[in-house]
């Protein structure tokens, strides 16, 4: 069970005015611990469930959360192609599930784009066909009720300094790889978004010009070497290739090496695999560099590394660390940061986009 302390007043979002809160410490899960479902919790925990919702290039994840982060209840869906209506369909289908049962205070939502959060607009989403989408407006018609409206690498970076790898850190960067790669940083408490609202795209810093075509439009982007559409392809060529090392990736597929996605590889890694470790092995290096990169400019204390391609755990950290200690500038006169595994795993996103609903809400509409 996740427990909260008292807190101080809460701080404010640097450059978008909207109220968010403030760390809390955590505990690990445990069972017979009360819970904001259990018949003998008490009413400040009953009355602060909120839905959070998760969307991503491949799958929308969704649950019900208590101000201590529990999730209470969860459930997803394949996100249904690129075609906006069909997301926004999905998402007051998840919202309706998971309200039977449960008093529900709040939704946020946590959606993979740069993000206008004044107004609750999706500017550009490059895994989604999301162009100036008024999201916010879209889902409160449906929906019949008030939703927040946040980037999804910073619902999940909220919810590693509110409750997981991240509490205690006055200066934190958190990167989560996924289809593509996220970013996010909390200074001083407070979620930096930059002048613009659009602060974090670190996946699309270009790391080899004239590299690889991202769906951004620019090429050579950090994503397009570490995360898991990156992963997923390479070991695509090289079963292409009929490489002798690939085999056990062909017999995962049966054959069709089109079928060889990210998750297949980290799979087969754990599994130990040579192959697929090698290829792990070698996104974590470019992770390394990217984050060798990232703290020249901002100095973090920590990194914390999330989404679904860091359940391949030490096989893609290690490396990481390696290369980053390698890249690091002022290497050896200057401390390092650490880099750790995000603590909330794939969860993250959700329990983020949850607390933050339930921070704004009662307040001056400011997300």
């Amino acid at each position: 069970m996740i427990r909260q302390t008292d807190a101080p007043a809460l701080p404010r979002l640097r450059n978008q005015p909207r109220g968010l809160g403030p760390g809390v410490r955590a505990a690990r899960r445990r069972p017979g611990g009360v819970t904001a479902g259990s018949p003998d919790a008490p009413p400040f925990l009953r009355r602060g469930l909120a839905i959070g919702i998760d969307i991503g290039g491949t799958k929308v994840a969704a649950g019900v959360v208590d101000i201590r982060g529990n999730i209470l209840a969860e459930t997803r869906r394949d996100t249904p192609g690129r075609d906006p209506r069909h997301v926004e369909a999905v998402i007051a289908e998840l919202v309706t599930e998971l309200s039977s049962g449960y008093r529900i205070r709040s939704v946020g939502i946590g959606a993979a784009g740069w993000m206008d959060l004044t107004n609750g607009t999706v500017l550009f989403s490059p895994h989604l066909a999301w162009r100036n989408e008024p999201l916010r407006e879209n889902l409160e018609r449906i929906l019949r009720r008030r939703v927040t409206v946040v980037n999804d690498a910073d619902a999940a970076a909220w919810a590693e300094w509110r409750f997981g790898a991240g509490q205690g850190e006055s200066r934190l960067v958190c990167i989560t790889l996924g289809t593509g790669i996220g970013g996010a940083m909390i200074m001083d408490g407070v979620l930096e978004r930059g002048r613009f609202g659009v602060a974090g795209e670190f996946g699309h810093q270009i790391m080899v010009p004239q590299g690889h075509r991202c769906e951004c439009g620019n090429r050579g982007c950090w994503e397009q070497y570490a995360s898991g559409n990156a992963l997923g392809r390479e070991a695509r060529e090289l079963a292409t290739a009929n490489s002798p090392v690939a085999q056990a990736l062909l017999r995962e597929v049966d054959g069709d090496p089109q079928l060889i996605t990210g998750a297949v590889v980290t799979q087969l890694a754990l599994e130990g695999d040579p192959a697929c470790r090698e290829l792990v092995d070698d996104v974590g290096q470019w992770l390394g560099l990217g984050l060798a990169n990232l703290a020249a400019a901002l100095d973090p204390g920590t990194f914390v590394v999330g989404g679904g391609l860091g359940a391949a755990g030490d096989l893609l950290l290690d490396p990481a660390r390696r290369a980053f200690a390698r890249n690091l500038t002022g290497r050896g006169f200057r401390p390092a940061a650490r880099v750790e595994a995000a603590a909330l795993g794939p969860f993250a996103g959700l329990v983020g986009a949850a607390d933050l609903s339930r921070l704004s809400r009662g307040r001056a509409r400011t997300n």
